[in-house]
């Protein structure tokens, strides 16, 4: 049957029940009038002879009061609303009409407000009826017996949305929650059962088949202590987006998902300056590098948030450029976007895409990153890392540009791999520039990025699907981890904040153990550490440190006005000229395509930085293993 028919159909049921109940509430108005006795004689006929014209009046006011709009299974305070005052319209104007008729012979005075009490309880109450039994019919399909962890806003909706849910495949059966006042309560009709200590002990008495954990704002401890209380139930487990991801608030069933290792080590969320980047963002043409990236692609999406003039995005990947327009076409298509398939460290390319397009603020993370991989590829990492930003930097200059912001990394820091000493080159040129331009040159440096593209979580990922084992390189190295999100917001907000010149550094929190880091992720897949899962410890990689470092000891660590921002200040960099010198070195060695002149060129520049005496077979692909 068509949708229309099956509309109609439904709203002539729903007219011929309420017509039905108007003789309904008319006679049994009088029965009550009569203390539930035999209706006298001359009153039954006289409310007989005036019952067709009540019920023209009544119907006729129920269908222009539109009681035929809303659906019973939906039916709420509105429509109660207007039933209530179809009912006071109704019996008004009946007792009108019976007094032109009849001069209401044979109708007793307590009758009319009988009959509009009785109307307004036989129209609502099969409605409500119907409804209550709809969200809370049987459970006949053997959907999973669910126990809901917060009996707060969150649990209430996604409850509401199981009840209403017409595949029936979830059958909630009892809440959890630590505050007092709320246990031994009901929400929906659905007890809260207890404490979440007793997790694993209501999970064994209730039968329960599955845990959602309705607690989106919690902190990554509190998330850490209710896995730990999880796993103990030995009961698969799935939890809502974080507060900040969920979309107007809402929460349904649609959009549960598995606990991800960013829940377990994440932070509290961020407090950013909204109307602050807006300023200094919006109307602007902004560029990013390496928009196809981890860091890129989501920096694209918060940037889109801002209302920029345009968006310039620019990546020498043509897949990873392809999926980031196609995604920012869908999701943003009010906004305004160029894409150019380059490499940074072209130079004629660089200029004319300035010349072209006048970017005003550039967000650079085009960079090579992976630590050992980079071990042995001197040259590559020189070109695209130091060559590249130096490029892209002195066009900024030379085309008027307001902001450039350089993200770099804790690993040029006392750099102990050929990729920590690119970055920290690319620190100082910045660095240098922005003494000379009225471009102001801001860096921003942060740790590792959890679930970016080639790091460890993604490696852990695979090799968990395989069964392992997971590999780590030594039990106590640690490094600093922060969301992909969480990353781009601070990133921004230094950009808007920076007057030129600083080295920005994002409070990353406490470091993390790659140990740990495999533990719980071996966890989270349903598995035990140790047991269904080996971990290995293979030994540290060249280039690889136990632990890494946000800022020199020499820099002094100034607050700012956001409290998860710190810029470094008074390191010494080289001087403008021996700088200028250097890099011009390394540009004319880079087409002499020597390892070695390169290494010695950079070690050079950063005498910080060891170059370490390997020989080309230390370096193998196993080292990506080693990135973190």
């Amino acid at each position: 049957m068509s949708p229309l028919f099956d509309r109609l159909r439904s709203r002539t049921a729903a007219f011929a029940h309420d017509l039905l109940t108007i003789p309904v509430a008319w006679l049994s108005a009088y029965w009550l009038r009569f203390n539930l006795d035999e209706i006298p004689p001359e009153f039954l006929a006289g409310a007989l002879l005036a019952l067709p014209l009540v019920v023209l009046v009544q119907g006729s006011v129920f269908w222009l009061f539109g009681l035929y709009r809303g659906v019973w299974r939906f039916a709420s305070l509105p429509d109660l609303l207007r039933i209530g005052k179809a009912v006071v319209a109704g019996t008004a104007l009946t007792l009108v009409a019976l007094f032109v008729f009849n001069r209401m012979g044979q109708v007793p005075r307590s009758v009319p407000p009988l009959f509009l009490g009785l109307q307004l309880l036989l129209l609502a109450g099969p409605r409500l009826l119907y409804r209550w039994l709809k969200d809370h019919r049987l459970n006949l399909r053997g959907g999973e017996r669910v126990l809901i962890v917060g009996a707060q806003r969150e649990g209430e909706m996604l409850v509401r949305d199981m009840l209403r849910d017409p595949r029936r495949a979830y059958l909630p059966v009892a809440f959890v929650d630590d505050r007092l006042r709320r246990q031994g309560g009901e929400v929906h009709g659905v007890p809260v059962r207890g404490s979440l200590e007793q997790i694993p002990e209501l999970a064994d008495s209730l039968a329960i088949d599955l845990i959602l954990l309705a607690m989106p704002s919690v902190s990554a401890h509190q998330m850490q202590r209710l896995v730990a209380l999880c796993e103990a139930s030995g009961r698969p487990f799935r939890t809502v987006p974080q507060l900040q991801n969920l979309m107007d608030g809402q929460v349904s069933i649609n959009e549960l998902r598995q606990v991800s290792i960013a829940d377990l080590l994440g932070r509290n969320p961020v407090t950013l300056d909204w109307p602050g980047i807006r300023a200094g963002l919006a109307g602007r043409d902004i560029l990013v590098t390496g928009a196809g990236g981890s860091i890129g692609s989501e920096l694209c999406r918060q940037l889109a948030a801002t209302g920029p003039s345009r968006l310039i995005l620019v990546d020498n990947g043509e897949f990873n450029l392809y999926r980031i327009e196609m995604e920012l076409a869908e999701r943003y298509p009010g906004l305004s976007f160029v894409r150019r398939l380059l490499d940074v460290a072209d130079g004629q390319a660089v200029a004319a895409l300035f010349r072209e397009l006048g970017p005003q603020i550039v967000f650079h993370a085009a960079a090579y990153k992976h630590v050992p991989l980079l071990e042995d590829q001197v040259r590559a990492a020189l070109r695209n890392n130091v060559l590249g930003t130096r490029v892209l930097a002195e066009a900024a200059h030379a085309f008027g540009c307001e902001r450039f912001v350089l993200i770099s990394t804790d690993k040029a820091v006392n750099p102990a791999n050929v990729m920590g000493a690119t970055k920290r080159v690319s620190e100082a040129l910045c660095q240098a520039l922005d003494a000379r331009s009225s471009t102001r040159y801001i860096t921003v440096r942060f740790g590792n990025v959890l679930d970016s593209a080639g790091s460890v979580v993604p490696l852990f990922r695979r090799q968990i699907e395989r069964g392992g084992p997971v590999t780590v390189t030594h039990p106590d190295i640690e490094r600093f981890f922060m969301t992909i999100p969480e990353a781009c917001q601070l990133i921004m907000q230094a950009a808007v904040i920076g007057t030129g010149g600083e080295i920005f550094v994002l409070d990353m929190g406490e470091p993390i153990k790659i140990g740990y880091l495999a533990e719980q992720m071996i966890r989270l897949s349903g598995r035990r550490p140790g047991l269904d899962i080996a971990i290995e410890y293979i030994g540290l990689r060249p280039g690889e440190k136990l632990f890494e470092e946000l800022f020199y000891g020499s820099e002094a660590l100034v607050a700012t006005v956001h409290p998860k921002i710190r810029a470094a200040r008074g390191l010494l960099v080289p001087g403008d000229g021996g700088l200028e010198a250097g890099l011009d070195g390394l540009a004319e060695a880079l087409g002499r395509c020597d390892e070695g002149e390169l290494r010695d060129l950079l070690q050079a520049l950063m005498p910080e930085w060891q170059a370490p005496l390997a020989a080309a077979g230390d370096y193998d692909v196993v080292a990506e293993v080693q990135h973190v």
